[in-house]
């Protein structure tokens, strides 16, 4: 009967650890640059991103908030030395709400495998599975979108 008694004591101590460390590793997401996406609020109707930090070759992934609606987008220096911005999402596998990854100078969709080079995402590659465009303005100090194109793509996600 004691032995009965310790694997009950054994088994309840394995679940709590195992919800701690549940609990724990889903609070370090809603940290800021503990998870995929940094939030971005707007000021005076767009959001403004310092170019220092999304100019070293890495997609930098942001989530915009609308009436509790999440719309997420990246950011990424390419190949060709500009900035280019997107939604994580295209017109063809938005459904499945998984985005993009990058690998190298290429960003790849995360549900079919198709691989787009970062110096072609933009207004020219539109449509099938590139990331969707997401105009912005860049200047030597910013990259700014307004909260109008961040709504624009709201349908995706």
């Amino acid at each position: 009967m004691v032995c009965h008694c310790r694997k009950g004591l054994k088994y309840l101590l394995l679940v709590s650890l195992s919800l701690v460390v549940a609990a724990t590793v889903a609070f370090a997401f809603t940290i800021p640059g503990m998870g995929k996406y940094d939030k971005v609020k707007p000021v005076n109707g767009s959001v403004v991103i310092p170019v220092s930090k999304v100019s070293d070759g890495k997609a930098h992934y942001y989530k915009f908030t609308d009436g509790g609606k999440e719309i997420n987008f990246f950011v990424v220096k390419g190949s060709d030395g500009v900035l280019h911005t997107a939604f994580d999402a295209c017109d063809v596998c938005f459904r499945e709400k998984k985005g993009y990854e990058q690998q190298g100078d290429k960003m790849v969709c995360k549900n079919c495998g198709m691989k787009f080079a970062t110096a072609r995402i933009g207004a020219a590659s539109s449509g099938g599975c590139n990331p969707s465009h997401l105009p912005a303005k860049i200047d030597a100090a910013n990259v700014s979108i307004t909260v109008t194109d961040l709504k624009a793509g709201a349908r995706f996600f």
